[in-house]
């Protein structure tokens, strides 16, 4: 672990990572798990107990619970400030961090156990904020890209179509991305779909001159493109016409997977988008800064869990 002189208590000290993950967790009184009532719990104290463990005083509940419990990092045996540190240097990471720089930095167990670690941050890391991007009547950009072997795209002579497909939109009024791995053709249809689930009608679509994105844009109180092919990227009749942002994210996102994660199986690519999104929406550029960021993600463990499964010999994690 780096030198701890140089760290916040939180991620070096047990018992004060404990204390702001509860405060973060509970900021108006502890809450029991097993019954939802505030408030009401006492501090199990003892030579045999182990800190941090209360019990609900409700007559018909009664059960002992912890901070950790219905959070990613329940049954875990990693200590909750490690943990902590290792959501901070993703957050604080703009191309993300390899498991084995991890497994390095941090100095426990093995280095499965610091790539599980990492899908379980990423987890905390997935948006839960589902609602209509372009609900204030702004611009909503949409573009896709392409990424790795696609194993259920079998085998085509255009390199391209073997490739996973990847449909990103980015809301400019609040700089949010929202990443989709497409496993059917990017047909209009298929693009539709992705375009009404999650973007408001009365928003401004902005794309680029592909086809598929022709019919569903009149779903929208506007549809405006920018001619790639005739190497336009900005307007020339109105500047703000342009998905040069999102352009810049798949940028981000390709020189991360490429030069820190190297390799990404098919089965785990939305988890990695989960944890670009989460950064490029909570970035600098928008007022977030490593701190809040990296808290953020830590109230993002509440309520998910991811397992450790491993089917056929081949290692993954599944929620």
């Amino acid at each position: 672990m780096a030198d701890p002189k140089h760290l916040n208590p939180i991620y070096t000290d047990e018992a004060a990572a404990r204390a702001h993950f509860e405060a973060l967790r509970w900021p108006d009184g502890r809450v029991c798990p097993h019954c939802g009532v505030i408030g009401n719990s006492t501090e199990l104290k003892g030579a045999t107990t182990r800190p941090g463990l209360y019990k609900c005083k409700v007559k018909e509940c009664r059960k002992p619970f912890t901070a950790i419990m219905g959070t990613v990092y329940e049954g875990s045996h990693i200590p909750l400030h490690i943990w902590l540190y290792a959501t901070h240097l993703m957050c604080a990471s703009k191309k993300g961090i390899s498991a084995a720089q991890l497994h390095r930095m941090l100095g426990f167990g093995s280095y499965k156990s610091a790539w599980f670690m990492a899908h379980r941050i990423r987890e905390a890391m997935r948006t839960e904020n589902l609602s209509p991007m372009g609900s204030d009547g702004g611009d909503v950009m949409a573009d896709e890209t392409f990424f790795g072997k696609d194993p259920d795209a079998g085998s085509s002579r255009m390199a391209i179509r073997n490739m996973n497909k990847i449909v990103t939109l980015l809301d400019r009024t609040s700089g949010q991305t929202r990443s989709i791995v497409v496993k059917e053709n990017l047909s209009a249809e298929t693009v539709a779909a992705i375009l009404n689930a999650n973007i408001s009608p009365k928003a401004r679509l902005l794309t680029d001159e592909a086809t598929h994105y022709k019919t569903p844009g009149r779903a929208f109180a506007d549809h405006k493109t920018v001619n790639h092919r005739a190497d336009e990227y900005v307007s020339r009749l109105d500047p703000t016409i342009t998905t040069n942002q999102i352009e810049g994210f798949f940028g981000i996102f390709k020189r991360g997977m490429r030069g820190v994660y190297q390799h990404c199986g098919s089965q785990h690519l939305h988890r990695y988008l989960s944890e670009f999104d989460f950064r490029y929406t909570n970035r600098s550029a928008v007022g977030v800064e490593d701190a809040e960021r990296t808290a953020r993600a830590i109230k993002g463990a509440v309520g998910r869990r991811l397992r450790y499964k491993k089917p056929d010999g081949q290692a993954t994690a599944q929620a």
